[in-house]
């Protein structure tokens, strides 16, 4: 997660679908007073102010490993302590009672050792609440992969194709059964409703698409972009009255420990 620059603009360009996620994780978290909350991979920190509003009496700590994004979250004067930091290996000073996870733990790999680390920096009693993405077998991932291995760009974009980082739910909860005493897990698919022109380009290229895009550059680059455009065409057309309808799954998972 920290070897490209993240673009906050380009990333919020779809605030409002990005956040709705969380807004339903937010919403099944079952805790009233939590002390301690930590947003992981919080990002510009739209999500870690509304974990403060949801709790103005907790101490609330946003961690991304994005100096970029950091730096809008911290145009804000908020109380929320911001820290730039590797998520996959930063610890708390002391167990939180809420450590919270929207769509970014799917870009770390090893999520048997990965969910083992974080349900120890929960405290007992506490929660941890993630959601993450879980639509890699969709066209607007695959082929993306598909085009990093069969273009003259190969050798340099073989290495940044993975396998799909996010396992079925039945995986995470039992990872998490014998260390939770409550595990709620359940996924929701979201069919998003876009306008304009090759909006699932837009979407994807702040996220999947941007590691592949920074390796190239000049003409390469245009022209693995103009391929994936053409592939997204087909993939999703844009209906007759101009909307594009993109459906995402994601899976959600609520933990107390």
């Amino acid at each position: 997660m920290n070897g490209f620059r993240w673009d906050p603009a380009q990333y919020m360009k779809f605030g409002g679908e990005r956040l709705r996620p969380a807004l339903e994780l937010l919403g099944r978290v079952p805790l009233e007073a939590p002390a301690k909350v930590v947003d992981l991979g919080c990002g510009t920190g739209n999500v870690t102010r509304l974990l403060a509003e949801c709790w103005p009496g907790a101490s609330v700590t946003g961690v991304d490993s994005s100096a970029e994004m950091l730096a809008e979250a911290r145009k804000q004067a908020d109380g929320i302590d911001w820290i730039e930091a590797d998520i996959a290996r930063w610890t708390p000073p002391a167990p939180v009672n809420l450590l919270f996870s929207n769509a970014v733990l799917h870009w770390l790999d090893n999520h048997a050792g990965l969910f083992s680390r974080l349900t120890d920096l929960v405290a007992p009693g506490g929660v941890l609440a993630v959601q993450m993405p879980r639509n890699f077998g969709d066209p607007s991932h695959t082929e993306i992969m598909d085009l990093a291995l069969s273009g003259r760009w190969r050798d340099r974009l073989e290495g940044l194709v993975r396998p799909w980082p996010v396992a079925e739910p039945g995986v995470y909860y039992d990872l998490l059964a014998r260390r939770a005493s409550e595990v709620d897990i359940w996924e929701t698919i979201y069919t998003q409703v876009f306008d304009g022109d090759d909006p699932v380009v837009e979407w994807v290229r702040s996220t999947a698409l941007k590691p592949f895009l920074d390796v190239l550059d000049g003409e390469e680059q245009a022209a693995f972009l103009a391929e994936y455009t053409t592939r997204m065409r087909r993939a999703y057309p844009k209906r007759k009255d101009g909307i594009t309808l993109y459906p995402f799954r994601r899976l959600f998972i609520v933990a107390r420990l």
